[in-house]
């Protein structure tokens, strides 16, 4: 039973990130990404709820927190949000029309998982500057505090972010990607591979992901980003990928188990309203 499990916990994370692949890919075929897309991570995300309960990898962090309003009302709004950005800059064209302007030198003649792995490296490269400078640079901190005010990892509080931080993950991102002369297929396959990861990386199942873990952003590495320590909760960086976590040395992957009291030594109000409006008070401050 126990070879079973260590199995399941072995093929989990690689097994849902592929099976999450196959709707995205026919709904590019049938000309509807955004049903897809939506309908994927709803199952995703339904799939998680079921794995948290059955093989948790912290049983404190299943315990309630009073923050599934605020987290809905969150995730509701970001990821709201960025599919609006998405499907402008892809399904209208406005990804073709940048393309035309200045971005021929993108390979569109190469097979599109060759260009989808290009593309996540090129969003990547800006996703990994927004996000570390969203923890060295205090004045982007004050918004990057609300997604660390959390006091436990679980699949639905991975949309806890605030929509100034979720503007800045996306002008460093997406911008870099359409200036590139990406095509719409390449954002709609990059930024559904991004939701997809986030979920993953954010749930509270116990995984074991290995030497994937060189590879993309997974709930081991992400665990320790957010630990309360600094020096521990100021590494992986990575969206998706580790690669800049490892060129640029802030790769952070210890043989001990990461700590299970996380969040942020700073007030945070309790309500959604309150957390949006906490950055701009707390600038506001003498």
């Amino acid at each position: 039973m126990n070879h079973v499990l260590g199995l399941v916990r072995v093929l989990l994370w690689p097994g849902l990130f592929g099976l999450c692949l196959v709707p995205v890919w026919l709904g590019l075929a049938a000309d509807s990404p955004a049903l897809a897309f939506n309908a994927t991570y709803l199952a995703l995300a339904v799939a998680l709820a079921v794995l948290e309960r059955l093989l948790p990898y912290e049983r404190q962090w299943l315990e309630p927190d009073g923050q599934i309003l605020p987290d809905l009302l969150h995730t509701v709004l970001t990821k709201g949000f960025v599919q609006v950005v998405v499907l402008m800059t892809a399904v209208i064209g406005f990804a073709d029309l940048v393309a035309t302007e200045g971005g021929a030198w993108w390979p569109r003649a190469w097979p599109i998982a060759v260009q989808v792995g290009i593309g996540l490296v090129v969003v990547e490269f800006g996703l990994y500057w927004a996000h570390r400078l969203s923890h060295e640079w205090p004045f982007l901190w004050l918004f990057h505090a609300v997604h660390h005010s959390v006091e436990r990892l679980w699949f639905f509080n991975t949309g806890r972010f605030h929509l100034v931080d979720t503007v800045v993950s996306l002008a460093f991102g997406q911008v870099l990607l359409l200036l590139a002369g990406a095509p719409g297929d390449v954002v709609i396959w990059t930024g559904a591979i991004t939701a997809f990861i986030g979920i993953l990386t954010h749930c509270n199942v116990d995984m074991r992901t290995g030497w994937l873990d060189y590879v993309f952003n997974t709930p081991r590495l992400h665990r320790w980003h957010h630990s309360r320590d600094p020096v521990e909760g100021n590494s992986n960086y990575g969206e998706n990928l580790m690669l800049f976590d490892l060129l640029f040395g802030t790769y952070l992957r210890p043989s001990r188990r990461p700590p299970a009291n996380i969040g942020i030594d700073e007030p945070m109000p309790a309500d959604f309203l309150g957390q949006l409006a906490q950055p701009f008070r707390r600038s506001a401050e003498p």
